[in-house]
């Protein structure tokens, strides 16, 4: 299916509207699957990769189950390990790799592309920003107005602490660690052999 040019915008960087239908159906889609997600309870492992893939917009089919609930929870063992509650905008824009840990009260905001490298742990209250806003009010204009985004990429290997927030255009470096209460700017984060961690406040270039 063609894409849109707003979609075509926003997932560029380009200024486009947020507020535009077709954006407010798919945010309403997304918000729907965190909603099945976020209060689901104990379940299967099975139950939440699926649930996970609904979010993502993941279309691959599961697997037939296993003969025991061991064997059958082993069949995703590489699904990413995701725990609610979570928050993202549209979920399609968000790429995570295989075996990452998220832990409780992430915020994805998937303006334009997210990814999250295999084996990638991260703690509590990350928040991961690809949007942003012009700084000319008149422009920016409330609801009304354009905004934009920058991808955001995280590398493989990655240990990102508590509370630390990422902003738009941010490429965090395979294996590095992003120590607590970081704010990632316009930054390429090293591995730590090369820069150690990154802590709050603290820019690598």
């Amino acid at each position: 299916m063609a894409l849109s040019e707003n979609k075509r915008k926003a997932l560029a960087g380009e200024l486009y509207y947020a507020f535009h239908p077709e954006m407010i159906a798919e945010r309403a889609r997304c918000r729907r699957a965190l909603r099945r997600f976020n209060s689901v309870g104990d379940v299967p492992r099975r139950e939440l990769v699926r649930l996970w893939r609904d979010i993502v917009n993941d279309q691959r089919p599961l697997p037939p189950p296993g003969a025991t609930a061991e064997e059958d929870e082993a069949q995703f063992a590489d699904d990413p390990e995701v725990c609610s509650p979570i928050f993202i905008d549209f979920g399609t824009n968000v790429k995570v790799g295989k075996g990452v840990f998220i832990n409780v009260n992430c915020v994805i905001i998937d303006t334009c592309l997210v990814t999250i490298g295999a084996r990638t742990l991260i703690a509590p209250n990350l928040s991961i920003y690809s949007g942003t806003h012009p700084t000319n009010p008149e422009l920016r204009d409330g609801m009304k107005g354009p905004e934009m985004g920058k991808e955001v990429h995280i590398g493989e290997d990655v240990w990102v602490g508590g509370d630390v927030k990422i902003l738009p255009g941010v490429r965090v470096g395979k294996g590095a660690t992003l120590g607590a209460g970081a704010v990632v700017t316009k930054v390429q984060c090293k591995k730590p052999s090369e820069a150690g961690e990154l802590h709050a406040d603290q820019e690598l270039g």
